[in-house]
């Protein structure tokens, strides 16, 4: 993996317009391994791997068996990918990963609260468009494709491949499109992803990332605020909205007091 340290927004612009098509990640710490919630989840609580698809399985049968009762359409539930992602878009922990077409949307997720450095992953799904793992080449992204029925207990559940697949749901919800949103599913949830993909071949580099300093924040969310990425429009709904206001208290006040007082009105 390329890791890249950036003091300066325009350098974050300037990498990542190199990156034609590829995918990226926020994430608001340089430490934390690149994993899925379930991952994590099951390491602190259930530190026994192998037990995990048994309880992964679990989790999708119960929330198959009681979500049906929110929907008014419940042909989502019968495609694991699709059912994965409404599970993680509703705050279940899965073994999906987000990431985005746009380098701004995973700066955003970033930045967005950061004190400290933070970091964006850059995956070059070019790249892997067309590789497999070295162990079985025959395990292409279209051979695995988890939107194929079957695909997800064969390559996916049993969690012994050590592999990833990359791609949209057949149907996409409105948060994911707003987000230009993708999955990374890994085949392994006792591995990273960029431990998964030192079994790849090629000569390219595939993983990046591009570690961003605090001093870069403010420029960096001023500038994402004037191109429209902010929580409401990634998150198109009153959460979002509500989730929004943090940006507009914090730094849009200061703006207006400052034309205040240039125009010498009382703000009050």
């Amino acid at each position: 993996m390329k890791v890249v340290h950036l003091q300066r927004w325009s350098e974050f612009v300037g990498h990542t317009q190199a990156l034609e098509g590829w995918a990226f990640r926020g994430q608001t710490s340089t430490q934390w391994p690149l994993v899925s919630t379930l991952t994590r989840r099951l390491q602190t609580f259930s530190p026994d791997p192998r037990l995990w698809p048994l309880r992964e399985a679990r989790a999708m049968r119960i929330f198959r068996r009681k979500a049906h009762i929110h929907l008014p359409d419940t042909t989502a539930l019968d495609d694991e990918l699709r059912c994965l992602a409404m599970m993680q878009h509703h705050g279940a922990a899965t073994r999906l990963l987000d990431f985005s077409k746009s380098p701004f949307v995973a700066a955003f997720f970033a930045l967005e609260s950061a004190r400290e450095e933070v970091c964006v992953y850059a995956l070059n799904t070019p790249a892997l468009w067309n590789l497999a793992p070295a162990f079985d080449p025959s395990l292409t992204r279209h051979q695995i494709d988890p939107r194929i029925p079957g695909n997800f207990e064969r390559y996916f559940a049993r969690n012994q491949l050590p592999m990833l697949w990359f791609g949209e749901p057949s149907q996409m919800d409105h948060r994911l499109a707003a987000q230009s949103g993708l999955f990374v599913v890994p085949g392994v949830l006792d591995q990273s992803l960029d431990q998964i993909l030192t079994g790849y071949g090629g000569t390219e580099e595939l993983l990046h990332q591009f570690i961003l300093s605090p001093a870069m924040r403010e420029e960096a969310m001023h500038a994402l605020y004037r191109m429209n990425v902010t929580y409401a429009t990634l998150f198109p709904d009153l959460d979002g909205l509500g989730r929004s206001l943090g940006y507009e208290l914090e730094a849009i006040w200061e703006r207006l007091v400052e034309d205040y007082k240039r125009d010498n009105i009382n703000p009050a």
